[in-house]
């Protein structure tokens, strides 16, 4: 599903602070990859992708050669060197594009031969294991997985799709890839905002429902995170009104068969990403306006400031990276 521009809105200075990394673009971006303390990969809006390899002190900003149109709603770094794009849009506007000498060359790996497709996310269990989500065609999801790199996709199947259910291509985070073998993905939509898994690298799949509201095309389930492979969050909301908070976070605590909302309180309105954070055992989760922080499992949560962001990643030292409007990039330490 396409998302509207997020709006941006100044910072705050609370408990914590974003750091601001000045990219030198205007794209909007959506995805976000931080291989490591000094790595970072970002992509977006009119072909546009962007890498630190020293901590965010400076950015290469480029555009792939003939994707200009392209938005590319998530990336996938491996290292400095090697990276996977893909961009979403209706058709063959939905791509996979990959680079293994740091940019300066690009190979269109898929183009989506369903007319009426639209593809949203993809994830990588490892360098040649991935996973990809488009919305429906036919009745049920497109699944592809890959096992050779990206080289060569196969189309899986899943339980049929509800009418009208689809996902959201706002922070290449609705389908995430974990261990090395389990994936799950959420949905949005009228009578969607519900959480399918496989354990077994996306060839067969359950689902269950959630109680995240999905009362509006708008509405539903925008990002997933789990801190093992039994406690999960499923956040979102309706981009729509992002200052609502009504119904926009579930918790589930046995990978994914039940979930349930917050004991106490939710992030402060629609939110698009959320990642945890091993090192200080924290939640944070990011939104047009503004971010949020659980100590406690997703049961309670505080405001953090009211900048706008649409993506986070996470690197393996513990600082949250987050990608917005207007080539927005910043760093939670």
């Amino acid at each position: 599903m396409r998302c509207l521009p997020l709006l941006l809105a100044s910072c705050s200075a609370l408990a914590q602070t974003w750091i601001s990394h000045p990219s030198g673009v205007t794209a909007a971006l959506r995805g976000v990859s931080a291989t490591s303390p000094k790595v970072v990969w970002a992509s977006g809006s009119s072909g546009t992708y962007l890498k630190t390899t020293d901590g965010g002190a400076t950015w290469r900003t480029a555009v792939v050669p003939g994707a200009g149109q392209l938005d590319f709603r998530d990336v996938h770094a491996l290292d400095a060197q090697a990276a996977f794009l893909l961009s979403s849009g209706p058709g063959d506007q939905s791509r996979v594009y990959k680079t293994a000498d740091a940019g300066r060359h690009w190979t269109l790996q898929l183009t989506n031969p369903d007319a009426s497709g639209f593809f949203d996310v993809f994830a990588f269990w490892d360098a040649r294991n991935g996973i990809l989500l488009g919305d429906p065609v036919g009745g049920e999801f497109v699944i592809l997985t890959t096992a050779d790199g990206g080289a060569h996709w196969q189309k899986q199947h899943t339980p049929p799709a509800l009418p009208k259910e689809g996902a959201f291509a706002a922070s290449g985070t609705c389908l995430i890839a974990a261990g090395k073998t389990e994936a799950w993905f959420a949905t949005g939509g009228p009578g969607g905002a519900r959480v399918f898994h496989s354990k077994d690298r996306g060839r067969t799949w359950t689902v269950a429902a959630t109680p995240i509201r999905n009362d509006a095309p708008t509405a539903g389930i925008f990002s997933l995170a789990f801190r093992d492979p039994r406690h999960g969050i499923a956040i979102g909301g309706d981009y729509a009104k992002p200052g609502d908070a009504s119904h926009n976070l579930a918790l589930t605590s046995d990978g994914g068969r039940t979930w349930r909302a917050p004991r106490a309180s939710a992030p402060a309105g629609y939110r698009s990403a959320v990642v945890f954070v091993p090192q200080s055992t924290s939640w944070i989760a990011v939104g047009p306006s503004g971010s949020d922080l659980s100590r406690d499992d997703g049961d309670s949560w505080t405001p953090l400031d009211t900048a706008s962001y649409n993506a986070l990643s996470l690197a393996p030292n513990g600082v949250v990276w987050a990608v917005g409007s207007q080539g927005r990039i910043a760093s939670l330490r």
